[in-house]
């Protein structure tokens, strides 16, 4: 009977029962990565591509042939996500931290759930390695050949393996 009870405290203590919200107007840091106020908030589920990061888009078309060019696509998911919010207040819903110290959310503007809107617009990809959340947005934008979608690139999570 002691363990269990020892479980049971073991569980409320270290596994919050209250989500924590950050409510306010957002600073864009990168298309996954958000700050309100001094708090680092890192968009639960999706994986977009870093600021630094260059992916390929077809410019041509030719019978059989498709000519492709870099283009800043880690940019452009950060502006995307900054055309978004624009200055508008959003909340952002987060349960646990992960090894940076960046609480972990989902983040709404009004209603719209930001993390999918990323991803179902091709901006960022969902992070299975995390959740299963967003992978029918991911196929949505895939299918539809939305943003990353049309042409090719490096999944984020390599090509920050590969870059350092």
């Amino acid at each position: 009977m002691k363990g269990i009870k020892f479980l049971i405290l073991f569980y409320f203590i270290f596994n919050p029962l209250f989500s924590e919200e950050f409510i306010g107007k957002a600073q864009v840091i990168d298309g996954d990565t958000i700050k309100i106020g001094k708090e680092k908030i890192r968009l639960f589920g999706i994986d977009a591509p870093e600021k630094k990061q260059k992916c390929k888009k077809i410019y041509l078309s030719f019978l059989i042939f498709n000519f492709q060019k870099d283009y800043n696509c880690g940019q452009i998911s950060k502006k995307a996500l900054q055309e978004k919010i624009k200055k508008k207040e959003i909340k952002c819903i987060s349960s646990t931290k992960d090894r940076y110290k960046r609480h972990i959310a989902i983040c709404f503007l009004k209603s719209l759930d930001l993390n999918k809107w990323l991803v179902r617009n091709g901006y960022a990809i969902a992070y299975r390695k995390y959740s299963k959340k967003y992978v029918f947005d991911e196929i949505e934008a895939r299918e539809n050949k939305l943003g990353l979608w049309r042409g090719s690139f490096t999944k984020p999570e390599k090509w920050r393996r590969i870059s350092n």
